[in-house]
């Protein structure tokens, strides 16, 4: 569960806090995350009443979607599909988009090693085209077991590069009065959408409920996801925290990018580099399998084999190119935040619940109600807000560094 939600998403937190400033920043922190831990708590919970509905042992997110529907009011019935596939596309677009933010911020590693050790001033594009090198031979492999060394170099590199980053990020602080208590409204959008980038674990959280041997061990006061989301809002918080106090309005896309050119920097960088472009394949299964399903009737059997592998090396190829597209880390992070997490971290847990405990005949029928309309307001908010400030930050930046 800490692996699923306290992952390379950390070293962004200063940047969201850049767009906070500190004490909104330390507030909205543990307000975001008691609310993508109350949605994970929902949908659990859901979960849990609709595989006892339906007799289904396990569910998955998507599943869990569509027994709502089907298994709901007789008007919302028909909409089990339309549930469905939306969780599906919503996980897609997530995991995909993620996948796109990895190429950028390797690529923006590789860039900065390269510029401090060599007179070469190359476009970050460039970058993104020789990360594909590595990326195409890893991310094209099927089988998991072949992806274990791999995960586990991943999570020692990891490891040892937030260890090291946090060691420079809370060392020789300077005085709080140098920063922003609290940023310009405008900008909270981006932190908000950053943070949900960062946090939001909600795609692993049944695939690991699931796999427990006591699944009721997972809710409650001293469960498994209250213990971990504690420990995962109080890193995020110190991170960003520490990390925008430390570097101010420098504050880069991963605070990563902030470190000093010293040897033992440069190691960390490409330490926690290395880790993300490890991570890629094992990432990258969750948006293949969605689409493999949907295309692999039109494929002759005897062609699947050839056929699954082009289609994932075309998707490997595709997130390269939307990160050529928008090779700015900042705003693609927000932009990934605000339209994909805000929808399958927030949005869909509210209407699954909504639907799951749909009684109006009950005297709380209205309070969740109000509850869930909320928190779907709040999700939808989010969207349009961090979209609109995420793509003027992109425009901003093109005004800037025009694409060739």
């Amino acid at each position: 569960m800490l692996k699923s939600s306290l992952g390379s998403g950390i070293l962004a937190m200063p940047m969201a806090f850049k767009n906070s400033g500190l004490l909104l920043g330390a507030f909205g922190t543990v307000i975001v995350g008691i609310l993508c831990t109350y949605c994970v708590h929902m949908l659990v919970r859901c979960s849990q009443v609709l595989s006892a509905r339906t007799k289904t042992p396990k569910m998955s997110f998507a599943d869990t979607a569509g027994a709502a529907f089907s298994n709901g009011p007789a008007k919302y019935r028909n909409m089990e599909n339309i549930a469905r596939e939306f969780v599906n596309m919503a996980l897609f677009f997530t995991y995909y988009l993620g996948n796109t933010v990895y190429v950028v911020f390797i690529a923006s590693s590789l860039k900065q090693l390269v510029d401090n050790h060599m007179e070469i001033d190359l476009n970050i594009r460039v970058y993104i085209m020789i990360v594909a090198v590595p990326l195409v031979p890893l991310g094209i492999i099927r089988n998991l077991k072949n992806l274990v060394v791999f995960s586990a170099v991943a999570t020692v590199f990891i490891m040892v590069g937030i260890a090291f980053t946090l060691y420079f990020t809370v060392t020789d602080l300077p005085d709080t009065s140098t920063r922003h208590n609290v940023a310009p409204l405008s900008q909270f959008p981006l932190f908000f959408s950053t943070v949900l980038f960062a946090m939001e674990g909600i795609g692993t959280v049944l695939p690991i409920e699931n796999s427990m041997k006591k699944p009721r061990h997972f809710l409650g006061h001293c469960g498994v996801l209250n213990i971990a989301m504690v420990v995962v809002i109080a890193f995020y918080s110190m991170v960003g925290y520490c990390g925008y106090l430390k570097y101010g309005d420098d504050t880069k896309g991963s605070i990563t990018l902030n470190l000093p050119k010293d040897p033992l920097s440069e190691l960390i960088k490409a330490l926690v580099a290395l880790s993300i472009l490890f991570t890629y394949g094992l990432q990258f299964g969750v948006p293949c399998e969605i689409i493999w399903e949907r295309i692999k009737h039109k494929v002759p059997i005897p062609r699947h084999d050839m056929g699954y592998y082009i289609m994932r090396g075309l998707m490997i190829i595709g997130t390269v190119v939307i990160g050529a597209i928008v090779p700015n880390l900042g705003p693609i992070i927000s932009l990934v935040g605000a339209i994909c997490f805000s929808m399958l971290g927030l949005f869909c847990p509210a209407v699954i619940e909504y639907v799951t405990y749909y009684d109006a005949n009950k005297p709380w029928y209205r309070f969740r109600n109000i509850k869930n309309f909320t928190i779907a307001i709040i999700s939808i908010g989010a969207l349009i807000s961090g979209t609109y400030y995420s793509i003027e930050e992109i425009i901003a930046f093109y005004a800037k560094n025009p694409f060739f």
